[in-house]
């Protein structure tokens, strides 16, 4: 089952972000289920967001992903929506 997991991340939080990506991308690398992901951008370029495609059995294992991603634990985002995904092209 393919998910989308759109988060925002908290105003002003870049340096949070910075800081904590080198483990996000570990923790992508490390479990396997990530098919395509990359951040949101503003206006200007900077990184606001990520978006995340993952490849798990159930909407209960994305949960878990998102719950003991780096990124998470650093408290970066400010909303994280999760939504089942079709892929056509």
């Amino acid at each position: 089952m393919l998910i989308v997991l759109i988060a925002r991340d908290k105003p002003g939080a870049l340096k949070t972000r910075l800081d904590n990506r080198e483990a996000h991308l570990a923790y992508i690398e490390k479990t396997g289920v990530v098919t395509q992901a990359g951040p949101l951008l503003d206006a200007q370029g900077a990184m606001i967001g990520s978006l995340i495609v993952l490849d798990v059995s159930d909407l209960s294992s994305a949960e878990d992903w998102a719950a003991n991603d780096p990124y998470n634990h650093a408290g970066l985002f400010e909303s994280v929506e999760m939504i089942p995904w079709k892929k056509v092209i």
